[in-house]
Protein backbone atom coordinates (compact mmCIF):
# COMPACT_ATOMS: atom_id res chain seq x y z
CA UNK A 1 0.00 0.00 0.00
CA UNK A 2 1.08 3.43 -1.28
CA UNK A 3 2.21 5.96 1.36
CA UNK A 4 -0.65 8.69 0.34
CA UNK A 5 -3.47 5.74 0.69
CA UNK A 6 -2.10 4.20 3.49
CA UNK A 7 -2.52 8.05 5.00
CA UNK A 8 -6.44 8.55 3.39
CA UNK A 9 -7.32 4.94 4.31
CA UNK A 10 -6.21 5.88 8.03
CA UNK A 11 -8.36 8.77 7.63
CA UNK A 12 -11.26 7.02 6.17
CA UNK A 13 -11.26 4.40 8.89
CA UNK A 14 -10.86 6.77 11.75
CA UNK A 15 -14.20 9.21 10.52
CA UNK A 16 -16.07 6.37 8.99
CA UNK A 17 -18.58 6.05 12.48
CA UNK A 18 -18.62 10.01 12.65
CA UNK A 19 -19.80 10.31 9.11
CA UNK A 20 -22.32 7.62 9.06
CA UNK A 21 -24.17 8.86 12.30
CA UNK A 22 -24.03 12.30 10.47
CA UNK A 23 -25.52 10.94 7.12
CA UNK A 24 -27.88 8.92 9.13
CA UNK A 25 -28.64 12.04 10.86
CA UNK A 26 -29.04 14.35 7.64
CA UNK A 27 -31.47 11.00 5.93
CA UNK A 28 -34.26 11.66 8.38
CA UNK A 29 -36.55 13.17 6.43
CA UNK A 30 -35.09 13.45 3.40
CA UNK A 31 -36.58 13.30 -0.09
CA UNK A 32 -35.44 10.21 -2.26
CA UNK A 33 -33.48 12.36 -4.45
CA UNK A 34 -30.11 14.17 -3.14
CA UNK A 35 -28.31 17.26 -3.76
CA UNK A 36 -25.57 17.15 -6.46
CA UNK A 37 -22.00 16.81 -4.36
CA UNK A 38 -20.10 20.39 -4.16
CA UNK A 39 -17.44 20.28 -7.14
CA UNK A 40 -15.36 22.00 -4.48
CA UNK A 41 -15.53 18.55 -2.28
CA UNK A 42 -14.83 16.57 -5.41
CA UNK A 43 -11.57 18.91 -6.34
CA UNK A 44 -10.22 18.35 -2.71
CA UNK A 45 -10.43 15.11 -2.73
CA UNK A 46 -8.85 14.64 -6.76
CA UNK A 47 -5.84 17.34 -4.98
CA UNK A 48 -4.98 13.96 -2.78
CA UNK A 49 -5.82 11.84 -4.66
CA UNK A 50 -6.35 10.88 -8.35
CA UNK A 51 -9.53 8.66 -7.88
CA UNK A 52 -13.10 10.20 -6.52
CA UNK A 53 -16.33 8.05 -5.91
CA UNK A 54 -19.52 10.30 -4.64
CA UNK A 55 -21.16 8.67 -1.70
CA UNK A 56 -24.35 8.77 -4.21
CA UNK A 57 -22.16 6.68 -6.96
CA UNK A 58 -20.97 4.10 -4.61
CA UNK A 59 -22.88 1.22 -6.44
CA UNK A 60 -20.56 2.47 -9.38
CA UNK A 61 -17.53 1.49 -8.19
CA UNK A 62 -16.00 0.11 -4.71
CA UNK A 63 -13.75 1.67 -2.38
CA UNK A 64 -11.41 -1.15 -2.97
CA UNK A 65 -12.12 -1.12 -6.61
CA UNK A 66 -11.43 2.75 -6.59
CA UNK A 67 -8.17 2.70 -4.28
CA UNK A 68 -6.75 0.20 -6.42
CA UNK A 69 -7.83 1.97 -9.67
CA UNK A 70 -5.59 5.29 -7.83
CA UNK A 71 -2.44 3.19 -6.91
CA UNK A 72 -2.34 2.27 -10.57
CA UNK A 73 -2.34 5.96 -11.67
CA UNK A 74 0.05 6.70 -8.58
CA UNK A 75 2.12 4.01 -9.61
CA UNK A 76 2.56 5.32 -12.81
CA UNK A 77 3.25 9.12 -11.59
CA UNK A 78 0.90 10.43 -14.09
CA UNK A 79 -1.76 13.19 -13.88
CA UNK A 80 -4.89 11.95 -14.86
CA UNK A 81 -7.81 12.31 -12.82
CA UNK A 82 -10.67 10.13 -12.36
CA UNK A 83 -14.34 11.37 -10.69
CA UNK A 84 -17.14 8.75 -10.42
CA UNK A 85 -20.63 11.30 -10.22
CA UNK A 86 -24.37 9.99 -9.94
CA UNK A 87 -26.56 10.21 -13.17
CA UNK A 88 -28.48 13.27 -12.41
CA UNK A 89 -25.59 14.87 -11.14
CA UNK A 90 -25.55 18.86 -13.37
CA UNK A 91 -23.49 18.75 -16.52
CA UNK A 92 -23.03 22.27 -17.73
CA UNK A 93 -19.82 23.37 -18.09
CA UNK A 94 -19.10 20.12 -15.65
CA UNK A 95 -15.49 19.60 -17.08
CA UNK A 96 -14.35 23.01 -17.01
CA UNK A 97 -15.72 24.01 -13.58
CA UNK A 98 -13.86 20.74 -11.75
CA UNK A 99 -10.56 21.69 -13.84
CA UNK A 100 -10.95 25.33 -11.99
CA UNK A 101 -11.43 23.93 -8.62
CA UNK A 102 -8.80 21.47 -8.75
CA UNK A 103 -6.69 24.00 -9.97
CA UNK A 104 -4.40 20.92 -11.56
CA UNK A 105 -3.11 20.61 -15.12
CA UNK A 106 -4.05 17.23 -16.42
CA UNK A 107 -6.29 14.34 -17.96
CA UNK A 108 -9.90 14.34 -15.81
CA UNK A 109 -12.03 11.40 -17.03
CA UNK A 110 -15.82 11.72 -15.48
CA UNK A 111 -17.96 8.46 -15.44
CA UNK A 112 -21.66 10.19 -14.76
CA UNK A 113 -23.92 7.49 -14.11
CA UNK A 114 -24.02 5.23 -17.13
CA UNK A 115 -21.83 7.73 -18.78
CA UNK A 116 -18.23 8.58 -19.85
CA UNK A 117 -16.24 11.19 -21.20
CA UNK A 118 -12.88 12.77 -20.55
CA UNK A 119 -11.11 16.09 -21.63
CA UNK A 120 -7.23 17.24 -20.91
CA UNK A 121 -4.87 20.46 -20.94
CA UNK A 122 -3.41 20.03 -24.61
CA UNK A 123 0.33 20.11 -22.91
CA UNK A 124 -0.59 16.81 -21.45
CA UNK A 125 -2.97 15.32 -24.27
CA UNK A 126 -4.09 16.56 -27.68
CA UNK A 127 -7.78 17.03 -28.03
CA UNK A 128 -7.91 14.05 -30.79
CA UNK A 129 -5.81 11.74 -28.68
CA UNK A 130 -8.37 12.23 -25.64
CA UNK A 131 -11.14 11.68 -27.88
CA UNK A 132 -10.01 8.39 -29.72
CA UNK A 133 -9.46 7.05 -25.75
CA UNK A 134 -12.95 7.58 -24.57
CA UNK A 135 -14.15 6.39 -28.13
CA UNK A 136 -12.06 3.18 -27.50
CA UNK A 137 -13.93 2.48 -24.26
CA UNK A 138 -17.34 3.38 -25.33
CA UNK A 139 -18.41 0.31 -25.65
CA UNK A 140 -17.73 -1.41 -21.52
CA UNK A 141 -20.53 -0.50 -19.70
CA UNK A 142 -19.53 -2.01 -16.49
CA UNK A 143 -17.69 0.93 -14.88
CA UNK A 144 -14.87 -0.68 -13.14
CA UNK A 145 -13.57 -2.50 -16.83
CA UNK A 146 -14.61 0.74 -18.47
CA UNK A 147 -12.36 3.45 -15.74
CA UNK A 148 -9.38 0.80 -15.89
CA UNK A 149 -9.28 0.05 -19.62
CA UNK A 150 -9.68 4.17 -20.29
CA UNK A 151 -6.84 4.70 -17.36
CA UNK A 152 -4.33 1.37 -18.99
CA UNK A 153 -5.01 3.30 -22.33
CA UNK A 154 -4.14 6.67 -21.16
CA UNK A 155 -1.28 5.70 -19.24
CA UNK A 156 0.19 4.50 -22.40
CA UNK A 157 -0.04 7.57 -24.21
CA UNK A 158 3.15 9.37 -23.44
CA UNK A 159 1.06 11.95 -21.19
CA UNK A 160 2.86 15.71 -20.30
CA UNK A 161 3.94 16.02 -17.31
CA UNK A 162 3.72 14.06 -14.10
CA UNK A 163 1.62 13.34 -10.84
CA UNK A 164 1.18 16.13 -9.10
CA UNK A 165 3.07 16.39 -5.63
CA UNK A 166 0.02 17.15 -3.19
CA UNK A 167 -0.77 13.37 -4.20
CA UNK A 168 3.18 12.09 -2.23
CA UNK A 169 2.74 14.70 0.18
CA UNK A 170 -0.73 13.33 1.03
CA UNK A 171 -2.62 17.11 1.44
CA UNK A 172 -2.33 18.71 5.00
CA UNK A 173 -4.74 16.13 6.78
CA UNK A 174 -4.25 17.65 10.07
CA UNK A 175 -3.76 13.95 11.60
CA UNK A 176 -1.70 13.37 14.16
CA UNK A 177 2.53 12.38 13.67
CA UNK A 178 2.32 9.57 15.90
CA UNK A 179 -1.30 8.27 14.37
CA UNK A 180 0.32 8.09 11.02
CA UNK A 181 3.27 6.24 12.75
CA UNK A 182 0.74 3.89 13.91
CA UNK A 183 -0.62 3.13 10.58
CA UNK A 184 2.77 0.79 9.76
CA UNK A 185 6.48 1.26 8.82
CA UNK A 186 5.29 -0.76 5.56
CA UNK A 187 3.18 2.60 4.65
CA UNK A 188 5.60 5.16 5.62
CA UNK A 189 8.22 3.18 3.24
CA UNK A 190 6.27 2.90 0.22
CA UNK A 191 5.08 6.84 0.92
CA UNK A 192 9.44 7.42 0.96
CA UNK A 193 9.55 5.38 -2.14
CA UNK A 194 7.11 7.00 -4.02
CA UNK A 195 8.46 10.28 -3.18
CA UNK A 196 11.78 9.69 -3.90
CA UNK A 197 10.32 8.70 -7.41
CA UNK A 198 8.62 11.85 -8.22
CA UNK A 199 10.84 14.06 -7.29
CA UNK A 200 13.87 12.11 -9.20
CA UNK A 201 11.17 12.40 -12.29
CA UNK A 202 10.75 16.52 -11.78
CA UNK A 203 14.48 16.76 -11.05
CA UNK A 204 15.12 15.27 -14.25
CA UNK A 205 12.73 17.39 -15.78
CA UNK A 206 14.19 20.67 -14.37
CA UNK A 207 17.04 19.51 -15.54
CA UNK A 208 16.38 19.09 -18.88
CA UNK A 209 14.67 22.77 -18.80
CA UNK A 210 17.47 24.37 -17.42
CA UNK A 211 20.02 22.84 -19.86
CA UNK A 212 17.23 23.91 -22.94
CA UNK A 213 17.14 27.82 -21.73
CA UNK A 214 21.28 27.42 -21.37
CA UNK A 215 21.20 26.72 -25.11
CA UNK A 216 18.32 29.18 -25.72
CA UNK A 217 20.27 31.86 -23.70
CA UNK A 218 23.04 31.93 -26.40
CA UNK A 219 21.28 32.64 -29.18
CA UNK A 220 18.86 35.40 -27.25
CA UNK A 221 21.92 36.72 -26.82
CA UNK A 222 23.16 37.46 -29.72
CA UNK A 223 19.82 38.47 -31.21
CA UNK A 224 19.58 41.33 -28.69
CA UNK A 225 22.91 42.74 -29.59
CA UNK A 226 22.28 42.46 -33.17
CA UNK A 227 19.19 44.49 -32.42
CA UNK A 228 21.14 47.00 -29.90
CA UNK A 229 23.67 47.10 -32.98
CA UNK A 230 21.22 48.57 -35.49
CA UNK A 231 19.80 50.94 -32.66
CA UNK A 232 23.63 52.72 -32.69
CA UNK A 233 23.68 52.53 -36.59
CA UNK A 234 20.20 54.24 -36.92
CA UNK A 235 21.99 57.45 -35.26
CA UNK A 236 18.43 59.05 -34.93
CA UNK A 237 18.53 62.22 -32.64
CA UNK A 238 14.38 62.63 -31.33
CA UNK A 239 15.53 66.74 -31.90
CA UNK A 240 17.22 66.14 -34.99
CA UNK A 241 15.82 68.69 -37.83
CA UNK A 242 12.89 67.05 -39.47
CA UNK A 243 12.13 64.72 -36.18
CA UNK A 244 8.76 64.66 -35.62
CA UNK A 245 6.32 63.18 -33.41
CA UNK A 246 5.66 59.85 -35.04
CA UNK A 247 9.37 59.32 -35.75
CA UNK A 248 10.14 59.70 -31.91
CA UNK A 249 7.43 57.21 -31.08
CA UNK A 250 8.99 54.96 -33.18
CA UNK A 251 12.07 55.15 -32.18
CA UNK A 252 10.54 55.29 -28.38
CA UNK A 253 9.35 51.62 -29.57
CA UNK A 254 12.32 50.78 -30.21
CA UNK A 255 14.28 51.42 -27.00
CA UNK A 256 11.22 50.20 -25.03
CA UNK A 257 11.30 46.66 -26.97
CA UNK A 258 15.50 46.36 -26.50
CA UNK A 259 15.09 47.17 -22.51
CA UNK A 260 11.99 44.76 -21.99
CA UNK A 261 13.52 42.38 -24.24
CA UNK A 262 16.74 42.09 -22.24
CA UNK A 263 14.66 42.25 -18.44
CA UNK A 264 12.55 39.68 -19.66
CA UNK A 265 15.58 37.18 -20.60
CA UNK A 266 17.25 38.04 -17.16
CA UNK A 267 13.96 37.11 -15.89
CA UNK A 268 13.74 33.85 -17.95
CA UNK A 269 13.92 30.63 -15.86
CA UNK A 270 11.55 28.53 -18.51
CA UNK A 271 12.61 27.81 -21.79
CA UNK A 272 8.72 28.70 -23.21
CA UNK A 273 9.39 32.00 -21.51
CA UNK A 274 12.20 32.80 -24.31
CA UNK A 275 8.90 33.06 -26.62
CA UNK A 276 8.22 36.58 -25.10
CA UNK A 277 11.77 38.20 -25.64
CA UNK A 278 12.03 37.32 -29.44
CA UNK A 279 8.60 38.86 -29.76
CA UNK A 280 9.64 41.85 -28.22
CA UNK A 281 12.50 42.13 -30.40
CA UNK A 282 9.99 41.70 -33.70
CA UNK A 283 7.95 44.33 -32.40
CA UNK A 284 11.40 46.16 -31.68
CA UNK A 285 12.44 45.59 -35.21
CA UNK A 286 9.57 46.55 -36.77
CA UNK A 287 9.55 50.03 -35.31
CA UNK A 288 12.50 50.71 -36.46
CA UNK A 289 11.59 49.94 -40.22
CA UNK A 290 8.47 52.66 -39.61
CA UNK A 291 11.10 54.96 -38.76
CA UNK A 292 13.60 54.38 -41.49
CA UNK A 293 10.96 54.86 -43.82
CA UNK A 294 9.24 57.86 -42.06
CA UNK A 295 13.02 59.48 -42.32
CA UNK A 296 13.22 58.44 -45.80
CA UNK A 297 10.22 59.68 -47.09
CA UNK A 298 9.02 55.94 -48.14
CA UNK A 299 5.52 54.35 -47.69
CA UNK A 300 4.90 52.75 -44.40
CA UNK A 301 6.03 49.12 -44.52
CA UNK A 302 3.33 46.64 -44.26
CA UNK A 303 3.96 44.15 -40.71
CA UNK A 304 4.68 40.83 -42.13
CA UNK A 305 6.58 38.05 -40.29
CA UNK A 306 10.26 38.23 -40.29
CA UNK A 307 12.98 36.90 -42.67
CA UNK A 308 12.86 33.43 -42.32
CA UNK A 309 16.14 32.35 -43.03
CA UNK A 310 17.46 34.74 -39.86
CA UNK A 311 14.98 36.57 -38.15
CA UNK A 312 17.33 39.57 -37.30
CA UNK A 313 17.14 40.43 -41.41
CA UNK A 314 14.27 42.16 -39.83
CA UNK A 315 10.64 42.00 -41.34
CA UNK A 316 10.24 40.35 -44.55
CA UNK A 317 9.11 41.88 -48.06
CA UNK A 318 7.77 39.07 -49.74
CA UNK A 319 7.00 35.49 -49.87
CA UNK A 320 8.79 33.11 -52.02
CA UNK A 321 8.84 29.16 -52.69
CA UNK A 322 11.48 27.10 -51.01
CA UNK A 323 12.41 24.00 -50.55
CA UNK A 324 14.81 22.29 -47.57
CA UNK A 325 17.15 19.71 -47.87
CA UNK A 326 14.56 16.85 -47.04
CA UNK A 327 10.74 17.95 -47.31
CA UNK A 328 8.46 19.43 -49.68
CA UNK A 329 8.34 22.91 -50.93
CA UNK A 330 6.78 25.61 -49.00
CA UNK A 331 6.58 30.03 -49.22
CA UNK A 332 8.73 31.64 -46.48
CA UNK A 333 8.91 35.46 -45.54
CA UNK A 334 11.91 36.76 -46.53
CA UNK A 335 14.15 39.77 -46.44
CA UNK A 336 14.86 41.80 -49.73
CA UNK A 337 18.41 40.45 -49.48
CA UNK A 338 17.68 36.68 -49.38
CA UNK A 339 14.70 37.48 -52.11
CA UNK A 340 17.57 38.55 -54.14
CA UNK A 341 20.18 35.54 -53.68
CA UNK A 342 17.12 33.06 -54.19
CA UNK A 343 16.44 34.97 -57.61
CA UNK A 344 20.23 34.26 -58.61
CA UNK A 345 20.21 30.70 -57.68
CA UNK A 346 22.49 31.24 -54.42
CA UNK A 347 21.83 29.84 -50.83
CA UNK A 348 20.16 32.20 -48.71
CA UNK A 349 21.86 32.93 -44.93
CA UNK A 350 20.92 31.29 -42.95
CA UNK A 351 20.18 31.26 -38.89
CA UNK A 352 22.82 28.25 -37.65
CA UNK A 353 22.69 27.60 -33.71
CA UNK A 354 25.44 25.29 -32.31
CA UNK A 355 24.20 21.97 -31.20
CA UNK A 356 27.75 20.28 -30.32
CA UNK A 357 30.92 22.28 -29.45
CA UNK A 358 31.88 23.34 -32.76
CA UNK A 359 29.02 22.04 -34.58
CA UNK A 360 26.23 24.12 -36.24
CA UNK A 361 23.12 23.91 -37.99
CA UNK A 362 20.04 25.49 -39.06
CA UNK A 363 17.89 26.49 -36.11
CA UNK A 364 14.59 24.35 -37.95
CA UNK A 365 16.73 21.10 -37.60
CA UNK A 366 18.61 22.08 -34.15
CA UNK A 367 16.55 20.49 -31.51
CA UNK A 368 13.06 21.21 -29.71
CA UNK A 369 14.39 24.09 -27.94
CA UNK A 370 14.25 26.47 -30.47
CA UNK A 371 10.37 26.02 -30.85
CA UNK A 372 9.85 29.11 -28.18
CA UNK A 373 12.53 31.69 -30.09
CA UNK A 374 10.50 30.61 -32.91
CA UNK A 375 6.75 30.74 -31.58
CA UNK A 376 8.21 34.19 -30.85
CA UNK A 377 9.23 35.60 -33.98
CA UNK A 378 6.55 33.86 -36.03
CA UNK A 379 3.50 33.42 -33.83
CA UNK A 380 1.62 29.94 -33.47
CA UNK A 381 -0.41 31.07 -36.95
CA UNK A 382 1.90 30.77 -40.05
CA UNK A 383 4.63 28.63 -38.41
CA UNK A 384 3.53 24.94 -38.82
CA UNK A 385 3.44 25.90 -42.82
CA UNK A 386 7.32 27.26 -42.13
CA UNK A 387 8.66 24.24 -40.53
CA UNK A 388 6.17 20.97 -42.05
CA UNK A 389 8.83 18.31 -42.68
CA UNK A 390 12.18 20.06 -40.55
CA UNK A 391 12.99 18.32 -37.16
CA UNK A 392 11.87 21.02 -35.25
CA UNK A 393 8.39 20.49 -36.91
CA UNK A 394 8.25 17.15 -36.20
CA UNK A 395 8.71 17.40 -32.68
CA UNK A 396 6.76 20.40 -31.74
CA UNK A 397 3.34 18.76 -32.97
CA UNK A 398 4.26 16.27 -30.46
CA UNK A 399 2.46 15.77 -26.26
CA UNK A 400 5.91 15.08 -25.04
CA UNK A 401 6.99 18.39 -26.65
CA UNK A 402 3.88 20.23 -25.32
CA UNK A 403 4.94 19.19 -21.73
CA UNK A 404 8.43 20.39 -21.72
CA UNK A 405 8.33 23.71 -23.91
CA UNK A 406 4.48 24.57 -23.89
CA UNK A 407 1.30 23.86 -25.51
CA UNK A 408 2.24 23.49 -29.66
CA UNK A 409 1.81 25.32 -32.82
CA UNK A 410 -1.43 27.34 -31.13
CA UNK A 411 0.92 29.29 -28.61
CA UNK A 412 3.68 27.73 -27.36
CA UNK A 413 3.23 28.03 -23.89
CA UNK A 414 2.45 31.60 -24.38
CA UNK A 415 0.45 31.69 -20.71
CA UNK A 416 2.15 29.88 -18.50
CA UNK A 417 3.63 26.72 -19.92
CA UNK A 418 2.67 24.41 -17.60
CA UNK A 419 2.59 20.76 -17.04
CA UNK A 420 0.39 17.43 -16.16
CA UNK A 421 0.72 17.86 -12.26
CA UNK A 422 1.52 21.62 -12.07
CA UNK A 423 -0.49 23.99 -9.94
CA UNK A 424 -2.24 26.43 -12.60
CA UNK A 425 -5.30 27.75 -10.79
CA UNK A 426 -7.77 29.06 -13.32
CA UNK A 427 -4.76 29.76 -15.86
CA UNK A 428 -6.28 27.43 -18.69
CA UNK A 429 -6.98 27.19 -21.91
CA UNK A 430 -11.11 26.82 -21.45
CA UNK A 431 -11.24 25.54 -25.05
CA UNK A 432 -9.37 22.60 -23.80
CA UNK A 433 -12.66 21.62 -21.48
CA UNK A 434 -15.67 22.82 -23.78
CA UNK A 435 -17.89 21.10 -25.75
CA UNK A 436 -21.15 18.88 -24.86
CA UNK A 437 -20.91 15.79 -22.86
CA UNK A 438 -19.76 12.84 -24.36
CA UNK A 439 -18.87 14.98 -27.85
CA UNK A 440 -22.01 13.49 -29.19
CA UNK A 441 -21.29 9.87 -30.45
CA UNK A 442 -19.44 8.39 -27.35
CA UNK A 443 -19.63 7.84 -23.92
CA UNK A 444 -22.29 5.84 -23.66
CA UNK A 445 -25.11 6.36 -26.38
CA UNK A 446 -25.10 9.58 -28.67
CA UNK A 447 -28.69 10.36 -26.84
CA UNK A 448 -27.02 12.88 -24.64
CA UNK A 449 -23.82 14.71 -25.97
CA UNK A 450 -23.47 17.60 -28.06
CA UNK A 451 -26.29 19.88 -27.47
CA UNK A 452 -29.25 19.89 -25.29
CA UNK A 453 -28.86 20.54 -21.55
CA UNK A 454 -25.60 19.02 -21.68
CA UNK A 455 -24.08 21.55 -23.75
CA UNK A 456 -20.96 23.62 -22.53
CA UNK A 457 -20.15 20.36 -20.41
Amino acid sequence: MKGAFGRRLFLRLLIAPFVAAALAVLSVGAPSAHAATDLSTVAESLRESPVYVDPAASDLLSSSDAEALADKIEDADEPVFVAVLPADHPTEDLFRNLRTETGLTGLYAIRLGDRFDARADSSVLSQDAVANLVTAVRGAGDPKAQLNDFVDDALRSNLGGSAPSSWSDGGDTGVDAAALAAAGAVVVAGGVGAYALVRRNRLRKEAERREALRKLQVVVDEDITAFGEELDRLDFHPAEAGADDAMRADYERALDAYEEAKSLMAAATRPEEVRAVTQALEDGRFSLAQLTARREGRPLPERRAPCFFDPRHGPSVADVPWTPGVGAEREVPVCAADQARLADGRDPMIREVETVPGARRPYWDAGPAYGPWAGGYFGGGILPGLLVGTMLGSMMATPSYAAMYGTGYGDFGAAAGYEGGDVSGADFDTDDFSGGFGGGDYGGGGDFGGGGDFGGF
